[in-house]
């Protein structure tokens, strides 16, 4: 063998022995960029075991805790039912943030995302709402005002001590009395909405008189309170499709209620709290009025929701199909 031959030889040699040391040195590289800072002190490949181990985990959490969407939709006897979100784990931000945060024997906190409904009220034409999305654990109380002055600032600030916000449904007349009360229900952090003007049997009107009264208080809302009105419900829950479909007409949902305090017959307060807290159930608009019964009643009915596992929100909260997360 000649010299130069041998020399060709040894430098094959050489460079197999330096790729191999250049491919493992490229593998480790590789193994620490991808999990930058997990924390993890095993060698490379004892790292792609774990974080496997935490995608499986994460994976079969993940398909273990889906709840899929409801869409909303129209029913006999509750006509228009908003639908409600589905919840998921997202895989991907949970895994990212697992490996961040990574530690032996650690808990895996999981990152959730509403699944949106496909089916929502706005798609399903003209029809009046009674109530929320039965699997949704959120109530409303619907307060609807046109007189009542005296007890309006006592459940104010008994909402305010139980950190409550809720929906007051605003006669135009009084509104135009009260501008000031009106403005501080507003204040407090309330949604208001429209209750007619003048307080009238809706079903009975013309078809131009019921839009004047809804389009009488619409306007003060916007220009007394700056408020862009969404829901109207019905004085004394009197109305006919005429109604509901004038309101569409001018951006507005009909809502009414599906537990009523009765309020105003002057029950005691005790048969108040009894009768709500007892039967409040998911996706309910519970209506009451600023009378004497509901404001002595007030603080003790929201304990009593709040123990049946329901949250208290506005109208427009507990309407939406937006999930409660967890």
């Amino acid at each position: 063998m000649n010299r130069k031959k041998i020399t060709v030889l040894l430098s094959g040699a050489a460079m197999v022995s330096a790729l191999a040391v250049f491919s493992g040195a490229w593998d480790y590289v590789q193994g620490i960029s991808a999990y930058p800072a997990s924390g993890i002190t095993a060698k490379p490949e004892r790292k792609s075991e774990v974080h496997l181990e935490l995608l499986n985990t994460i994976e079969a959490e993940a398909a273990k805790v889906r709840v899929e969407p409801q869409d909303a939709r129209v029913d006999s006897v509750w006509k228009a039912i908003p639908g409600y979100n589905g919840l998921e784990v997202d895989v991907e931000a949970t895994y990212e943030q697992a490996v961040q945060q990574y530690k032996p024997g650690s808990p895996i906190t999981y990152i959730y995302r509403q699944i949106p409904a496909k089916v929502k009220l706005d798609d399903l034409g003209v029809h009046p709402i009674y109530r929320g999305n039965p699997n949704k654990p959120m109530v409303s109380l619907m307060i609807n005002v046109a007189w009542g002055n005296e007890y309006l600032v006592p459940m104010l600030n008994t909402l305010d001590e139980e950190n409550v916000k809720t929906t007051f449904f605003l006669d135009g007349s009084w509104l135009k009395k009260n501008p000031e009360l009106a403005a501080e229900i507003v204040k407090r952090g309330h949604e208001v909405e429209n209750h007619a003007y003048s307080h009238p049997n809706m079903s009975s009107l013309s078809r131009a008189r019921a839009e004047l009264e809804i389009a009488k208080t619409q306007q003060l809302l916007k220009e007394s309170l700056g408020v862009e009105n969404k829901w109207f419900a019905p004085p004394s829950g009197d109305f006919n499709q005429q109604t509901v479909e004038i309101a569409h007409a001018r951006g507005l949902k009909t809502v009414l209620w599906t537990l009523d305090t009765v309020d105003w017959k002057k029950p005691s307060p005790e048969s108040v709290v009894h009768k709500i807290t007892t039967k409040a159930e998911p996706g309910f608009l519970i209506l009451m009025h600023p009378t004497e019964s509901s404001s002595k009643a007030l603080k003790a009915m929201i304990q009593g929701i709040r123990a049946k596992g329901l949250h208290i929100g506005t109208v427009s909260q507990t309407l939406s199909p937006e999930r409660i997360m967890p």
